[in-house]
């Protein structure tokens, strides 16, 4: 009992943060329709709220004094200033579908202890988040979210391998900063053309293979639509559906290529230039951490230490923004990033001074 009540505690702080959040967000959208559905996400979630207060007093807990997480509010307006609403709505989903999972785990595990009418109203709230992340969702398709997966992977990459490359460097070239920096941009510039044309390649391919496929699905509905239909019931079969089932959606289909052909390549195009540009120049601002500090510094073992921290500070402040939209643990998440980057860092280091002692590189 004391542990369901202290998830209820937890389910009724978070339900109230939550609709102060789509609250704020609702005072900076300058899109009617979404503000709109962010005010009305706030209500629902006020009753989810009201719900769970209720809920404890019944159970004969303690109600929690509600708060309001101000760094959250901060993280997201910030976010939807910098990166757009798309970001938002991908993060904000990964936070309903994480409040689903818990709901539906604490449905299951203390379902004994509710009542029918509790059992009905935790059913709806979790239809409720399952609502919220269908509109989260569909958002994102609207604003080419994919396109936060290239940021923030060209971003962190930029980070990485760039304090990797300076502090291997450091270790050469000691009293030498601006050489260290300078080959850290050349480093960085080169890394940034690199990710920014393998992602062009990438998601140019992506799409030219789908273009092959869809350009042999239109031949093959018009030369045979039987066996197109039954390419149709293959594939659905393997998604898990009955094949009697499968049979009789591909018969209704059977005069609407165009459904079909959605079924059976339904992933949204990607634009490789609009990509391989935010790949590209997320990489460049993920070098500028790293490298920054040579240009200020009179030796590259003192603007070491200031590399470090700038680098670490910004996977931890990326870590900190994905760990409070998505419901993972802050403390697991910024641990990760940082100990995998600075890890890397540490190890380029030790590479370097190996080269130094091998080559005697710095004394040429």
């Amino acid at each position: 009992m004391d542990e369901m009540l202290e998830l209820a505690r937890g389910f009724y702080k978070d339900e109230y943060a939550d609709s102060v959040l789509y609250a704020q967000l609702a005072r900076i959208e300058k899109d009617e329709d979404i503000r709109k559905e962010f005010l009305r996400l706030s209500n629902i979630e006020s009753k989810h709220a009201k719900f769970w207060h209720d809920f404890i007093k019944r159970h004969g807990g303690e109600v929690p004094k509600p708060s309001v997480k101000r760094l959250m509010i901060f993280s997201v307006k910030l976010l939807r200033r910098l990166l757009g609403p798309g970001s938002v709505a991908s993060l904000l989903e990964m936070g309903e579908n994480s409040a689903i999972q818990k709901y539906f785990k604490y449905l299951t595990t203390y379902a004994e202890g509710f009542s029918e009418d509790e059992l009905r109203e935790i059913k709806d709230v979790i239809l409720d988040e399952l609502e919220h992340e269908k509109f989260f969702y569909e958002s994102k398709e609207r604003f080419h979210v994919e396109n936060t997966r290239d940021l923030v992977l060209g971003m962190n990459d930029g980070l990485v391998e760039i304090l990797g490359a300076v502090t291997g460097l450091s270790a050469v070239y000691p009293n030498n900063p601006q050489l260290v920096g300078i080959s850290g941009l050349i480093v960085g510039v080169a890394g940034a053309l690199s990710m920014a044309i393998g992602t062009f390649v990438s998601v140019r391919s992506q799409r030219q293979i789908k273009e092959s496929i869809r350009d042999r699905m239109e031949v093959l509905f018009r030369v045979s639509p039987e066996r197109a239909a039954e390419e149709l019931v293959e594939k659905l079969v393997e998604g898990g559906m009955p094949e009697e089932v499968a049979r009789e959606v591909a018969k209704e289909l059977a005069d609407n290529s165009d459904a079909i052909m959605q079924l059976l390549l339904p992933e949204a195009e990607e634009n490789e230039i609009r990509a391989a540009l935010y790949t590209g120049l997320s990489y460049l601002v993920g070098v500028a951490f790293p490298v920054t500090p040579y240009f200020l510094a009179s030796s590259s073992l003192t603007a070491l230490p200031f590399s470090i921290l700038l680098a670490g500070s910004a996977l931890a402040i990326v870590a900190t923004l994905i760990s409070l939209l998505s419901g993972i643990s802050i403390r697991k998440k910024v641990a990760e990033m940082v100990a995998t980057g600075l890890g890397a860092a540490f190890l380029s280091y030790l590479f370097g001074r190996l080269m130094e002692v091998l080559f005697n590189v710095s004394a040429l």
